[in-house]
């Protein structure tokens, strides 16, 4: 009872700190949840402002199209008839009920374009049609005084009292407006100067004016020289920017939108030079309300549109604070997702911890169980590399004593046949078969049977360790391929890419094992009835593949554990270092793979591999 109060006692401090941690967890993933949530709703509040921003500017296109169209009416009138008066004019302008129709077009004119020569003329006619009419309108006069080339004199211009000292003002003395009549004149297309109407500032409003110009009817327009030659003057209204964007504001649904119209001011040479103010809807008479400041642009959402005034841009900025689109259920919901976050990750975590505390018990026992199984792993591994060790050993004595067998036989019992051979021949030749016939058949018989006798032996020295491994990995492959083909009568090709590949003993004497080996099972296994062999050097690596057209090999038999011929060949290949691979399906052969690091070394010429060379008792075979 007491071990089970202590191990309690002892359980508590781990679950104090788990606990706080999942606390702060929740907590951040609900603050995460939040921050979320805000960006979501901000991002949505900010579409559907630029959607309302985009809608306030086609509306601003709109308007300006429908000026424009107004100002195309007025220069149909003039395509009517050359000489239209001025009563004309002003019922034509009264139609249009400027005041409900476009509330922005303060006035349309008719200006009128005269060459020096025909100046005098002019003024004289004009004069004369004043003092007919009798309206009370002051002497017509052109201004600024002074002989010009040319004149574009303010002719006709509705609503007459407002704008009567306008009339006979000459055009051409005021740069920009002049520079855009010549383009007009010369395209025939609508021309804007962009410059702000000076006797509109005066009334502290912003004005801009659209210009058409007007041909001779019926006159040809097709080049230049012939629209200059049928020019007659122009049509121009000026229009209020402030009554122009009038209730645009008004129709989104929001408080508190800033917009600020600016036209991009040229230069001579048409890259944009300043930005000229056109509109505030902050502002107070003339007064600009000052720029935010940085601070204050952080709470806002901005919008920048293009406005196209007929070929002359307009920059609209639309500035809203962010809270004025936040709606009653935006909080809500942002204090929801954290309640949310916290709760679910709060649920989660505890039923983490649960979980977690239940199976740790679990988890000390496996690792117990699973120290214990690698420390009986590593024990395997390490018996494992032993026996590999031991492998590699015995395969070592293996073939030293084969070796050295091979040697005593050589020496011994093949110099004892060759001296017994030797005797055995004297004998032999020193009797005839007339005067000694049955020493002479007994001679012979011996003779037979020590050749006999040192076949044997040769052969067993050959099995033991062939002598034509000192002669080369070349020559020994191709002996054994030679000994094959003699003694199965399998075809048995051999493709040597090296004439003479040089190799360690060790290398060389594996080679020719597994060599043997694999013959060996095609023999036994495959019912083969060719053979080829592959011989090569790439790099520090030599290889062997060895290829036969047998029954194949299933690839479960590779596998099996009575494949000890396979398994040979494996051990002899792990043991060098090398590599080893066998393929084939049924009926349709097997090869078998073997890289081996060749450890290239300059052949020495030593008293074995001279002794060695060629038996001595062959040369009576």
């Amino acid at each position: 009872m007491l071990l089970t109060v202590l191990k309690k006692k002892k359980k508590i401090p781990a679950v104090k700190p788990g606990l706080t941690a999942g606390i702060v967890l929740s907590l951040l993933v609900g603050l995460l949840c939040y921050y979320i949530t805000g960006r979501i709703i901000e991002n949505d509040n900010k579409e559907r402002f630029v959607t309302m921003a985009q809608n306030a500017q086609y509306t601003i296109n709109a308007r300006i199209k429908s000026y424009t169209d107004a100002l195309r009416a007025s220069a149909s009138l003039f395509q009517t008839s050359e000489e239209v008066s001025r009563e004309q004019f002003r019922r034509f302008v009264a139609g249009l009920a400027l005041t409900q129709q476009f509330p922005a077009i303060e006035a349309i004119n008719f200006v009128r374009w005269v060459t020096d020569e025909e100046r005098d003329a002019f003024e004289a006619q004009v004069r004369r049609e004043g003092a007919l009419a009798n309206d009370g309108r002051p002497e017509f006069k052109i201004t600024p005084p002074g002989r010009r080339p040319t004149y574009s004199i303010v002719l006709y211009i509705e609503p007459n009292p407002f704008w009567r000292h306008s009339i006979g003002t000459d055009l051409n003395t005021q740069p920009l407006v002049y520079k855009a009549l010549m383009e007009s004149l010369d395209s025939g297309v609508l021309a804007t100067s962009g410059a702000p109407i000076k006797a509109m500032q005066e009334r502290h409003r912003v004005g801009l004016g659209m210009r058409l110009p007007v041909y001779r009817p019926g006159a040809s327009l097709r080049t230049v020289e012939e629209r200059r030659a049928a020019y007659i003057g122009s049509v121009g209204i000026a229009f209020n920017v402030e009554r122009l964007v009038k209730g645009v504001l008004d129709e989104m649904a929001v408080e508190d939108v800033r917009l600020t119209l600016f036209n991009q001011v040229s230069d001579s040479g048409g890259v944009p030079a300043t930005a000229q103010l056109l509109y505030d809807s902050n502002a107070t008479g003339t007064d600009l309300v000052p720029t935010p400041t940085a601070e204050e642009d952080m709470g806002k959402f901005h919008v920048e549109l293009p406005i196209d005034f007929n070929g002359r841009k307009w920059d609209a900025y639309f500035s809203v604070p962010k809270r004025a689109l936040y709606r009653n259920a935006d909080q809500s919901f942002l204090w929801v997702a954290l309640i949310a976050g916290f709760t679910s990750t709060m649920l989660l975590y505890g039923l983490y911890y649960i979980l977690t505390s239940s199976r740790q018990r679990a988890i000390e026992l496996a690792n117990g169980m699973t120290r214990e199984l690698r420390e009986s792993q590593a024990q395997l591994m390490l018996s494992h590399e032993n026996l590999r060790r031991l492998s590699a050993h015995a395969e070592s004595i293996k073939e030293s004593e084969r070796k050295r067998i091979a040697r005593e036989i050589h020496d011994d019992l093949g110099q004892n046949l060759l001296a017994l051979r030797i005797d055995a021949q004297l004998l032999f030749s020193r009797t005839t078969s007339s005067r000694h016939p049955r020493l002479h058949a007994r001679a012979a018989s011996n003779l037979e049977q020590i050749d006999a006798t040192i076949k044997s032996v040769r052969q067993i020295i050959n099995d033991l360790r062939p002598n034509v491994l000192d002669l080369g990995l070349n020559a020994a492959v191709s002996w054994q391929i030679t000994e094959f083909r003699r003694r199965t009568g399998i075809e048995c090709e051999l493709i040597e890419h090296q004439a003479d590949i040089v190799v360690c003993d060790h290398c060389a004497t594996a080679l020719f094992r597994i060599l043997q080996e694999s013959l060996s099972n095609v023999v036994r296994h495959a019912h083969a009835s060719k053979v080829r062999v592959d011989l090569r050097v790439e790099g520090d690596w030599v290889w062997m593949n060895i290829y036969d057209n047998g029954v194949g090999l299933h690839p479960s038999r590779v596998t099996k554990s009575d494949t000890f011929g396979l398994i040979g060949i494996e051990e002899r290949v792990k043991i060098l270092d090398g590599k080893f691979s066998i393929t084939g399906s049924p009926d349709r052969g097997t090869t078998i793979t073997v890289a081996i690091p060749a450890q290239v070394a300059t052949p020495q010429h030593t008293y074995e591999q001279e002794r060695y060379a060629v038996p001595d008792f062959g040369l009576f075979i």
